[in-house]
């Protein structure tokens, strides 16, 4: 049960990752289609984000087989990194698609966004590791995947 709401709880980021990714490439465009929004929700981000949910399955199992996951013998820090890493590209996404002004402030040349988004990134993997992968870890113990 925890490792299904885990693995759909990554989908969904993985998806808003790239649905952000795809809505910041073509808001910078002279595209005139690609500023059109509902409710201040650009139409490419929505198209983008139900495209995304469909693929986000297999673009998270190509990163697992590209990081050889399933064939390490201890997965915790890959899979630290993997979620560190879902975690900060999000907030980096959804700030360059929905909250343009905060990318203006910097920290002696380093843009803010990008020094809260890592931290907030690395407590947000702390948070979600205690309550996820300490669980993930204890059931697998006592029932092996064969």
């Amino acid at each position: 049960m925890l490792q299904t709401i885990n693995k759909y709880i990554q989908n969904g980021l993985v998806a808003i990752m790239m649905a952000c990714s795809v809505t910041a490439l073509f808001s910078s465009t002279s595209f005139s289609w690609a500023k059109i929004e509902i409710l201040h929700i650009p139409i490419l981000f929505i198209i983008s984000l139900v495209a995304s949910l469909c693929i986000s399955e297999d673009v998270r199992n190509s990163f697992k087989k590209v990081l050889r996951f399933e064939k390490r013998a201890d997965k915790r820090p890959i899979w630290e990194v993997g979620v560190g890493m879902i975690f900060f590209f999000v907030q980096i996404g959804l700030i360059e698609v929905f909250f343009r002004t905060l990318m203006e402030p910097n920290l002696g040349g380093m843009p803010l966004y990008i020094v809260f988004g890592f931290m907030n990134a690395f407590l947000a993997t702390v948070i979600y590791e205690e309550i996820v992968y300490s669980k993930v870890v204890n059931q697998n113990q006592h029932h092996p995947v064969k």
